[in-house]
């Protein structure tokens, strides 16, 4: 579904150049719920923006469903760590959708079946006349991935999207969106620097090295039945596994 090849990107500064990715490599699958892991600075939200098409790469390429990423693209739509930001506070819950729908040029005759459609699926179809203000920060959250679905993506990239929720909140979201997956078996690459997390949502997690030159150091397939129990032994081995692997990258960072 999505190709990066040996991606190298550099930023130009007024305190000089800094390479924030050497050479890095990855095959998504379709349909797979894959997750970026490592430390903070690591280059995973670079990543994320070059997959979307937000950022340039220096050298390489990433292609996606056959075509070179060049731009954003109707595929790729990515949702955001702080919703409130994402959405528009001036518009409705259903107004910020159809917003969504007039900007990806969607036939107007289909816009009330896809809003109706994603507002039951996020659980928002009794809330469509309140503000996002008026909406706790799940549902927020909720409504940001319903306006990212409701355009038909093929690839939904979220980076870090939880993280600014209290911890219950975060494990209800954690299933809403395994729910939703499941229902749409879209592609999603997930970043976050939660090990529980990733080993709670993806089918494969891929570890980034701490720059100068981040690359992709471990692709671990997480061969665990759904929904994925904490307390289980081989959630807690693999958890030790993952810590130790990025334990050195930790150190790095905090010199950094």
């Amino acid at each position: 579904m999505l190709v990066v090849n040996n991606v190298r990107k550099v930023f130009d500064s007024t305190r000089g150049r800094y390479l924030a990715l050497a050479g890095v490599s990855l095959d998504v699958r379709d349909g797979e719920f894959l997750c970026l892991l490592g430390p903070s600075g690591c280059g995973k939200s670079t990543l994320l923006n070059i997959m979307a098409g937000f950022e340039p790469v220096t050298s390489g390429a990433v292609v996606s469903d056959g075509q070179p990423v060049a731009g954003a693209g109707r595929d790729r739509v990515m949702a955001f760590q702080d919703a409130g930001s994402a959405l528009f506070p001036w518009l409705t819950v259903e107004e910020n959708l159809r917003f969504g729908l007039r900007v990806r040029k969607v036939p107007k005759a289909e816009w009330d079946g896809i809003i109706d459609k994603y507002l039951r699926m996020v659980d928002l179809d009794r809330h469509r006349d309140k503000f996002p203000s008026e909406l706790s920060g799940g549902m927020r959250q909720r409504l940001q991935i319903a306006r990212a679905l409701a355009v038909e993506p093929k690839i939904l990239l979220m980076d870090e999207p939880f993280g600014a929720l209290d911890a219950m909140t975060r494990r209800r979201m954690h299933s809403f969106l395994l729910e939703i997956w499941e229902q749409t078996r879209k592609t999603i690459i997930f970043v976050t620097h939660d090990i529980a997390e990733a080993i709670v949502l993806a089918d494969r997690v891929a570890m980034m090295s701490v720059g100068p030159g981040s690359v992709i150091t471990e692709l671990i397939d997480i061969d665990m039945s759904r929904p994925r129990n904490l307390s289980d032994p081989r959630f807690a081995d693999l958890f030790k596994r993952i810590e130790d692997l990025l334990a050195p990258e930790l150190a790095r960072s905090e010199q950094h």
